[in-house]
């Protein structure tokens, strides 16, 4: 994998790059849709492609261990050739999902065991095992095994904690060195920072993730339930410290105000299930604000979705009907939800990228998170 820094922002720290991967190439800063189970919910690999052009999806290695399995996706090819997906792929390890799971998992030094979120059955994570894991999904980035603590956490724990992600990191990395990627075309490794919301550790883990010299890092535990500002403090600790010519990956983040707060901070990379979690159920992300499609100030409104917007369910469905398909739970309401946040967070953050490339980042970005907040 390779970086390459194309512009900055002269009135704050955002920049644009482009990442070179085995499966294509990322203009940054992006977002990254969410695929938990292999596939982002309720959208057509095609329309990811065409209609909200997105450059690289995540996989979870969680959901895809328990389902459909190693076994499968290996004869499958890896995860690229079993769900029909062409572009880059990045992996979470797991850990979020496993640290979710508080009632049914034990932490310990050798890793985490857990149950199945599906049958209860008994499973162990370890350092090691997930590189093997994502060496079988076959994700063009994948991520270190590391422990995501909740917010509020006490100083003790997040201390002790972040000690045991990093001693997990080596082992990460020891073992991906150690190993070969299984379907011809390299995997790249990005550790991730933990520390809480303590400018201290998350100094230290910064300092400590950044000295293992991947080419990438990542800033886990920031999407846990802690305020926004704590959230942009702890990220510009992180960002004044991580190398400038390496991709920083924000992970888990977050509403459309949250993604130009944290690039004018230095992030390269998002991802979050918001976008198309929150269509599901009715919240519309736009240019002017967000729309609760439900409210029934909307019954009767047969003007377009997004009059604005170049994606085709945006200007041919208005907003009274797609009220009445979230309202009577039809699939194409999901749909047409899902397909419309996703475009909208790459169209916001194409218009962010073109911003800082012209210099203009700053200003607009001021313009636009007063906007983007307001509620319709």
């Amino acid at each position: 994998m390779k970086f390459t820094l194309e512009a900055k922002d002269s009135q704050s720290k955002a920049r644009a790059g482009e990442i070179e991967t085995a499966h294509g190439n990322i203009k940054t800063p992006i977002f990254m849709p969410v695929g938990t189970a292999g596939s982002v919910k309720a959208v057509h690999q095609s329309e990811l492609i065409n209609d909200i052009q997105a450059q690289i999806i995540l996989g979870n290695t969680y959901h895809l261990y328990l389902r459909p399995g190693l076994d499968v996706i290996q004869a499958a090819g890896g995860l690229h050739k079993f769900n029909g997906w062409n572009k880059p792929i990045l992996t979470d390890s797991g850990g979020y999902q496993v640290y979710s799971l508080t009632e049914v998992r034990k932490i310990k030094e050798e890793g985490v065991t857990f149950r199945s979120h599906i049958d209860g059955s008994k499973h162990l994570f370890t350092p090691e095992n997930v590189m093997d894991i994502q060496r079988v999904i076959g994700a063009d980035i994948i991520m270190a095994f590391d422990e995501c603590t909740p917010y509020p956490c006490d100083y003790t724990y997040a201390r002790k904690s972040v000690d045991m992600t990093h001693r997990w990191l080596k082992r990460c990395c020891d073992r991906f060195d150690q190993t070969e990627p299984l379907y011809g075309y390299k995997q790249t490794l990005f550790p991730i920072v933990q520390g809480s919301v303590y400018k201290d550790l998350r100094e230290k883990s910064a300092e400590t993730i950044a000295s293992y010299e991947r080419d990438g890092n990542a800033i886990g535990g920031l999407s846990v339930g802690e305020p926004a500002e704590e959230m942009y403090a702890m990220t510009e600790v992180v960002c004044n410290i991580l190398p400038a010519d390496k991709p920083r990956y924000l992970m888990g983040v977050g509403t459309p105000v949250n993604l130009l707060e944290n690039i004018a901070l230095g992030i390269d990379m998002f991802d979050c299930v918001m976008p198309t979690r929150n269509g599901r159920n009715g919240m519309l992300f736009t240019k002017e604000g967000i729309i609760n499609i439900k409210n029934k100030k909307w019954e009767s409104d047969f003007s377009p979705i997004d009059a604005t917007s170049d994606l085709f369910a945006d200007q041919i469905y208005t907003k009274a009907y797609l009220r009445h398909l979230i309202r009577s739970k039809e699939i194409l309401g999901a749909q047409i939800a899902s397909l419309h946040n996703l475009h909208f967070y790459l169209w916001l953050m194409g218009e962010a990228r073109k911003h800082i490339v012209n210099d203009t980042f700053y200003d607009w970005k001021k313009e636009m998170v007063v906007k983007l907040d307001q509620k319709l």
